[in-house]
């Protein structure tokens, strides 16, 4: 029987994706050859990367609305460089939420000013901060939606008159916001779409071309729209992977479907942490993130006991971040609720023990 995993990347896969990706390592599109020996240039390949592109677009409400997907190599690690050298002209806005914004920030300000409008990182990214001031003169505004160590969720899209810049890593596809907001989306594969190995960056026309310095070519937006995402080898098996996932997402009813589910699942989750006296959340209750359930033991003695119970019952991924510690159940749109149903039996079943 497979694990409940709640890993936080790289992430949890539907069972059917996984079975046909497979099968494609040894005969891809019965043409008795790997999909990872073919050539990336080949009419079957070229297929998969630009129908992976039009489901991005598709499942985000934004085809055909002037956008266009990528899908590129580096992580969103490279893109916290990318996005600055392609559109950080003298000023750029960040709110710091966490570990990776954070990062983002440190590479923002080798190319021009970096205002940080707010930082939630005096009390550990616990919490999401408010009422900050966005500057009109900046080049854009850059925030991470999900924290995937700490476990907070930006609620609402941030209002601003600048260009938006997002890091959706770890929670793209798995609710409906407005994404014609947005001017740039960029999100790793491996949080909540496929393997590691592929970043999917959405682009709107227009954003871009607005800097003087020059821009090497790999890490030029430009380069790579031109080049329809094949500017260099494409990571094949990563963006196959994706292309089936965004399909079985489209298949079960798109965004809005998925989100009702996620949202059951958290909901379970989190009423069980504030219900069991042996628990407790370590984000702020309205800043919770979705995907990302971060809790922690009362009482750390425990700790042995609970972990011995959790790993018995076939779970997988709990612990938490080592920056954080505790626990962190990422419940990724493969994710099905009976995992969630296995961990808060656990959690039950430790309090009986506990308490009786």
């Amino acid at each position: 029987m497979k694990k409940h995993n709640f890993s936080a990347g790289p992430c949890i896969l539907p069972e059917e994706v996984l079975k046909k990706a497979s099968e494609a390592i040894i005969n891809f599109n019965n043409d008795d050859l790997s999909l990872i020996e073919i050539s990336h240039r080949s009419k079957p390949f070229v297929s998969v990367i630009e129908k992976a592109r039009s489901l991005a677009l598709e499942l985000l409400g934004l085809e055909n609305k002037g956008y266009t997907a990528l899908f590129l190599q580096g992580g969103a690690s490279l893109e916290f460089l990318m996005v600055a050298y392609n559109l950080l002209n003298k000023k750029a806005a960040y709110l710091n939420t966490g570990t990776w914004s954070d990062k983002a920030i440190k590479e923002a300000k080798a190319f021009g000013e970096m205002v940080e409008v707010a930082s939630s990182k005096d009390k550990g990214y616990s919490y999401i901060p408010k009422g900050y001031i966005i500057p009109d003169d900046a080049d854009y505004f850059h925030f991470t939606s999900n924290n995937t160590v700490a476990g907070s969720q930006i609620k609402e899209i941030p209002d601003t008159k600048v260009p938006l810049v997002c890091d959706m890593s770890s929670d793209i596809f798995s609710r409906q916001l407005d994404f014609e907001k947005f001017d740039l989306i960029y999100a790793g594969a491996q949080k909540n779409m496929g393997p590691a190995g592929a970043t999917l960056v959405i682009i709107k026309d227009g954003i871009l071309g607005k800097v003087e310095r020059h821009i090497p070519s790999m890490l030029n937006y430009q380069v790579h729209i031109d080049k329809d995402s094949m500017f260099n080898t494409p990571s094949v098996f990563a963006i196959y992977v994706s292309m089936l996932t965004l399909q079985w997402l489209k298949d079960l009813g798109g965004i809005s479907f998925i989100e009702k589910v996620n949202l059951k699942k958290a909901a379970f989750l989190y009423d069980e942490i504030d219900r069991n006296p042996l628990f407790k959340g370590i984000v702020a209750k309205e800043d919770r993130s979705t995907m990302n359930a971060t809790f922690a033991l009362v009482d750390e003695s425990h700790k042995e006991m609970f972990d011995t119970m959790w790993k018995e019952a076939n779970i997988n991924g709990l612990n938490g971040h080592r920056s954080v510690g505790g626990y962190r159940a990422s419940m990724y749109n493969a994710l099905p609720l009976y995992s969630v149903q296995a961990l808060v039996d656990v959690m039950q079943q430790f309090e009986n023990k506990i308490t009786k």
